[in-house]
């Protein structure tokens, strides 16, 4: 081998070796391995690290109050499905829950509405800050029934831990009275929901119509239409048995309720087995013992419910 020829090859294996190490550091640099972007949106923080960690990604948290559970993920930067490389930081926006500073003034509101709003507004934590103290204490008022009348503890108390607010509830003025309504001759139907309209404390039973008399309508009731009297008199209704088609069913649904200081909010409704559901009675209720007609297709479900919450259901047949 002569000196001019180990000369170049020493020359080339230098080039290849320079080749080679640019291309190793060029794949270092540049080819680092990409990955997707996991979704994470609505999973709780732990659950998140762990999917990011598979990925060889790492979390940059930011705190956000939120109705949303406290540690799930409402937010995340890049989106899900982005390609990216590994090692990257992904943006993730935490909720801390619901900050409640001060306790609100809930005087002059109803009762129903502000435990439907607490309700709502803690309905997907499981430590809700605020829960209402039952039952309530209730005393005579010129203000509507149900309307909140005292709170403790007073408006503008810092809130710092969970709370039990305890409210004084008005039950009406006292012997305070009323026309009553005139139902008779209603069908089955109108008399259910004007009792939605006036909201006055009602009893039903039925008998087959009499001669001359139309089936399924209010025959009677007691006391008479137009009467002065208490507000919290209850009026009874005579119904007359409707005629049914094949494959309905007639009766009169029964429950007794707690008495309440105040009339509260109730409902009753069918599913019927074709899976629709009807509403049949929504009425401001005291308490004590409920019935309400039904006219339904046979095989249906009746629900009570009573602010919103299920109490109790049947099928009938």
């Amino acid at each position: 081998m002569t000196g001019r020829t180990f000369i170049l090859m020493a020359v080339g294996i230098s080039v290849f070796a320079i080749l080679i190490g640019s291309a190793v550091f060029f794949i270092a640099v540049h080819g680092v391995e990409q990955t997707m972007t996991p979704d994470v949106v609505g999973k709780d923080l732990i659950s998140a690290l762990l999917e990011l960690q598979e990925k060889e990604l790492y979390p940059r948290l930011q705190m956000r109050s939120s109705q949303e559970k406290r540690g799930s993920i409402l937010e995340q930067e890049p989106t899900a499905g982005a390609l990216v490389k590994a090692g990257r930081r992904i943006r993730l926006v935490v909720s801390q829950g619901i900050i409640l500073n001060t306790i609100e003034d809930y005087r002059g509101r109803s009762i129903d509405e502000v435990r439907a709003e607490i309700q709502t507004l803690f309905a997907s934590t499981d430590f809700p800050l605020l829960n209402i103290k039952e039952p309530f204490m209730a005393q005579s008022s010129k203000e509507p029934s149900g309307t909140i009348i005292e709170q403790r503890p007073e408006p503008g108390t810092p809130v710092s831990s969970a709370v039990a607010l305890e409210f004084v509830v008005s039950k009406g003025e006292e012997n305070a009275t009323m026309k009553v309504p005139n139902f008779t001759g209603l069908t089955m139907e109108a008399c259910l929901e004007q009792i939605n309209k006036t909201d006055v404390d009602f009893a039903f039973d039925s008998r087959p119509a009499q001669d001359g008399e139309k089936s399924g309508i209010v025959a009677s009731q007691t006391p008479l239409p137009d009467i002065e009297t208490e507000e919290s008199t209850r009026i009874k209704l005579m119904l007359t048995e409707p005629e049914i088609q094949e494959g309905e069913t007639f009766g009169i649904f029964t429950y007794t309720l707690p008495k309440n200081p105040y009339p509260i909010r109730i409902e009753i409704s069918a599913i019927t087995p074709d899976g629709s559901k009807l509403s049949l009675l929504k009425a401001n209720f005291p308490g004590g013992d409920l019935s309400v007609p039904y006219k339904i297709p046979i095989g249906s479900t009746l629900i009570l419910s009573m602010l919103d919450r299920e109490l109790f259901r049947k099928t009938v047949f």
